[in-house]
Order: C-alpha cells, then sequence, then structure tokens
C-alpha cells in the first residue's frame, strides 16, 4: 500500500471514530458565547439557583446558593451535535427549567479532573449532584430541560 494511501485511510478512520463518539456526523459550529439562565432575570440579592443552565466557573464560584435544589452537571462539547441540540434547548428555552434544577454546562475538553472525579468518558453525559457533590445519577442522550428533569434525583 502507497504511503499516501495509508495516511489518507488513517484519516479517514480517525474521522469516522470522532464523529461515531458523538453519535452522529455534523459540522462542528463554535461554542455560545455564553450560557443564559434564568438567574441573570432574578433580582441582584436572589442567589443563582434554581430553574438556571449555568456555566461550571459561575457554579464554582458559590456551589452552596445551589444547594436547596437539584443540580445536573452537563459534560458538553462544542464538537458534539447532540450537545450543541441540548445546549440551544436549553439556552433558547430557559423557562422550560424546572424551578427546583439548575444545569450546569461543565466543558468535557478542558475539565478532565473533573470528568475523571465521575468517571465520565464521553460528552453529552449528565450527572446529578448532591450538596456534597456526590453522585446520585449518570446517564447520557436526553436533549430537553424535561427528559434532564425526569432522570435528575
Amino acid at each position: 500500500m502507497s504511503p499516501w494511501r495509508t495516511s489518507w485511510t488513517a484519516a479517514c478512520g480517525i474521522t469516522l471514530l470522532a464523529l461515531t463518539a458523538c453519535g452522529g456526523a455534523g459540522a462542528a459550529a463554535p461554542a455560545p458565547a455564553a450560557v443564559t439562565s434564568q438567574a441573570s432575570q432574578a433580582a441582584a440579592g436572589d442567589p443563582a439557583g434554581a430553574g438556571s443552565y449555568v456555566d461550571y466557573a459561575t457554579y464554582v464560584k458559590n456551589p452552596a446558593a445551589y444547594a436547596d435544589g437539584r443540580v445536573v452537571l452537563f459534560f458538553h462539547a462544542s464538537w458534539c451535535p447532540n450537545c450543541r441540540l441540548t445546549d440551544k434547548n436549553l439556552t433558547e428555552d430557559p423557562a422550560s427549567i424546572p424551578a427546583d434544577l439548575t444545569v450546569v454546562k461543565v466543558d468535557f475538553d478542558t475539565e478532565t479532573d473533573l470528568r475523571a472525579k465521575y468517571g465520565i468518558t464521553q460528552q453529552h453525559t449528565f450527572v446529578a449532584v448532591g450538596p456534597d457533590g456526590a453522585e446520585r445519577a449518570k446517564w447520557t442522550g436526553t436533549h430537553s430541560a424535561a427528559e434532564i428533569s425526569k432522570r435528575a434525583v
């Protein structure tokens, strides 16, 4: 086999593997500039705890603010079509997030320590956590706030 054909075959295989790991094909889109949150609509003194979609940096600043509700970590990758769909659904319809639920968008590619802590091996994974950070449930494959809420404990 020629060197060109070997390189081409390897490149195709790597591309196919990357697309398969995410559950579908599609061109990569840039990550949204910011995660929206119902909490931003609340009064300034009101904690950003319930019924919100926040990024991980916001969450770690004050995790106790979210302790009264359910918290679900959403391991998201900007290059994952399923992740982008879930992100779009949560961002475009923040009112669909139940009042007692906070979804925390975690960057799959950069938060490697957090991935290791919860044993995350693929993007588009959700982990419901307790106030102490202990895992309560883990799953993949949901795309809406209603689906996430049903799985969160």
